[in-house]
């Protein structure tokens, strides 16, 4: 019986990372599910045991990239760490997790063509938006209201981090991003 679960989870996992490899190098619509099969060395049959289409396929890839990373931005944002310095910190780790290659398309560009808005942002709820919002609601403990706009400041900064990456992604200083996130986080604390 457990060999038949190793089987079966070295399958998956031939399938993921075929299929993460392909979208990356040529984009979700220029991918045959052929190709992937190919690629991972299974038979069409094993992919759809799998997964019930190629978009099912792209959800899992978009999922364990976004799970990975929501893990880089946890381990670089200690929870002893000062609220402030943890969402910083964060910020760094989400640019780490976003550097590897191809994760910005297959995240930011490709998700929401392939999965449609909704569905790619349930994605990112689920992993990266949750760590930055627990986050701010850290930050922004206080009696003065403000942490009751948590959940829509997560949405902005969220959207603001993404459009950081993308810039990134396209040469643009990262360092400066950086200190603009800084400059927008210190002016939550005003």
């Amino acid at each position: 019986m457990s060999r038949n679960k190793e089987r079966t989870e070295a399958t998956r996992t031939a399938l993921l990372d075929a299929a993460q490899r392909l979208f990356v190098e040529r984009g979700y619509a220029e991918t045959a599910t052929p190709d992937i099969v190919a690629a991972a060395g299974v038979t069409r049959g094993a992919l759809y045991h799998h997964f019930e289409d190629k978009k099912a396929l792209f959800l899992a890839v978009a999922e364990r990239e976004a799970a990975a990373v929501a893990a880089e931005i946890e381990t670089t944002a200690a929870p002893e760490m000062d609220a402030r310095l943890a969402i910083l910190s964060g910020a760094r780790g989400y640019f780490d997790a976003m550097a590897v290659n191809g994760r910005t398309r297959l995240l930011l560009l490709e998700a929401p063509a392939v999965l449609g808005a909704d569905a790619a942002a349930a994605v990112d709820r689920d992993n990266a938006e949750r760590s930055l919002r627990a986050g701010l609601s850290a930050f922004l403990r206080r009696d003065d209201g403000r942490d009751a706009l948590a959940g829509q400041l997560t949405t902005l900064l969220s959207a603001a981090f993404d459009r950081a990456a993308l810039e990134i992604a396209a040469g643009a200083d990262r360092k400066a991003y950086e200190a603009a996130l800084a400059e927008l986080i210190d002016g939550l604390a005003r």
